[in-house]
């Protein structure tokens, strides 16, 4: 299942003009139960059962809010709402011209922001046997 939403967010970023973001490395790639589109390194979109989610700034998010179809992003019922992500109306992904535009705003506000920090691998101490 997560590899049709691979291909679909595949496709979508495909049919984007790549003028507008020149110099960053977009990679598609699994994620959880769909995938998502990492700009040099940092994630900014995902395509999941739930639908297609875009990390935005609070401007662009609370613009978007008002347009009938979209809504926070919330992976599972009870689950906590992602708060920079909104999920756009099917009908949304077809219009190019706004789909580009939310698309270099995403991977700019991505960009922008603290690098994640990575995590240490957890090392167990060794079990003594006799």
């Amino acid at each position: 299942m997560a590899r049709e939403y691979l291909e679909r967010l595949n496709a979508l970023i495909g049919r984007l003009p790549s003028g507008s973001l020149k110099g960053v490395k977009l990679e598609c790639k699994h994620f959880f139960s769909g995938a998502a589109v990492y700009a040099d390194g940092r994630i900014c979109m995902s395509w999941t059962p739930v639908g297609f989610a875009i990390k935005l700034p609070e401007a662009s998010r609370s613009a978007l809010m008002n347009q009938q179809g979209a809504k926070y992003l919330r992976y599972f019922p009870k689950g906590p709402i992602k708060k920079d992500y909104v999920v756009l109306p099917m009908l949304m992904l077809q219009e190019i011209r706004t789909l580009e535009r939310l698309v270099k705003t995403s991977v700019e506000y991505a960009l922008s922001l603290p690098a994640p920090i990575k995590k240490k691998p957890y090392n167990r101490p060794l079990k003594r046997t006799r």
